[in-house]
């Protein structure tokens, strides 16, 4: 019997498996589909202070390898999420989740950490500071080391649970940054987050999206998740939870082999609402075929 638990600063998951913020909504949707608390966890549709319609329409765009998105952090607000989302989803699964979190200023993320710290089903909040679709906001903190610093400082002064900063490759040393946001008290890392992105219309010139640029997420981003992965393990001793490109089991062994303790699947969950499940079933049939007797015991092997 293969051990496929993991364990992110104290919190125990079954498995690695999380699907990613921004692609799984509140978790209760996908509950139709099947039991989720095969899920080792949940990381939550990305909250702000105040509720948001997002980017306008056109926000999708399909890539050879991938898609574009520029949704823009649409959410009903942090209030309405602690009244409303968060019990509908603790009504069909039992586990503690990711808390993802984001804001327009240091005050607005301390407000939303500290509120959603409070509530009993967070295990984890998961500081984003890497979102490339809102305008003065998101990826503006994360691509400086300093302000990176400053919000993680800021809001780990007021949350009692471990804070993990998610990170943006869109910068020119993802180390930098992440060696600033560990300086400041960060419990642990995730990355990827999307890869800042174009598509044109050859009839008329014009942007797909309306938003003009939107992240990168799929199968072409999981060279660029496991390069960013491998240099922040071999300059951190923070978990990391890898993201990016993740579509099947295989996927999983080599991002944590790269240095992830767990990861995140994003956009195949918009292509196959099942994606999590099978790769959950797959990993333990794979971890056999490749004598790995424990997940955690291949996290960083080829540092």
């Amino acid at each position: 019997m293969v051990d496929t638990s993991v364990n992110l600063s104290g919190l125990k998951l079954d498995n690695p498996i999380i699907p990613a913020s921004g692609t799984f909504g509140f978790g209760y949707e996908f509950a139709e589909h099947y039991d989720i608390n095969i899920l080792g966890s949940i990381a939550i549709k990305g909250t702000t202070k105040e509720a948001r319609y997002g980017n306008e329409l056109p926000r999708i765009a399909e890539t050879p390898s991938g898609m574009l998105n520029s949704v823009g952090l649409q959410n009903p607000g942090v209030d309405e999420v602690i009244r409303t989302e968060l019990p509908k989803l603790q009504e069909v699964f039992s586990k503690k989740v990711l808390a993802n979190v984001s804001g327009f200023s240091k005050e607005e993320y301390v407000e939303v950490a500290s509120k959603l710290d409070a509530h009993d089903s967070v295990g984890i909040i998961e500081l984003n500071i890497s979102c490339p679709n809102v305008h003065g906001g998101g990826a503006a903190f994360g691509t400086d080391a300093k302000l990176a610093a400053e919000i993680t400082k800021a809001v780990k002064k007021v949350c009692k649970k471990p804070v993990y900063v998610k990170l943006t490759p869109n910068v020119t040393d993802i180390v930098e940054i992440a060696t600033s946001v560990a300086d400041a008290g960060a419990d642990g890392l995730v990355l990827i987050n999307t890869v800042l992105g174009a598509r044109f219309d050859i009839k008329t010139g014009k942007p797909i999206l309306d938003n003009i640029t939107g992240g990168l997420s799929g199968p072409a981003v999981l060279p660029i998740a496991l390069r960013c992965v491998y240099q922040v393990a071999k300059a951190t001793k923070l978990p990391i939870i890898g993201c990016g490109g993740i579509q099947k089991a295989e996927d999983v062994i080599e991002m944590m082999s790269a240095g992830a303790r767990a990861v995140e699947v994003g956009a195949a969950n918009c292509a196959d609402p099942l994606a999590c499940k099978r790769i959950i079933e797959e990993l333990p049939k794979l971890m056999e075929r490749l004598n790995i007797d424990s997940l955690s015991g291949i996290v960083g092997r080829s540092l």
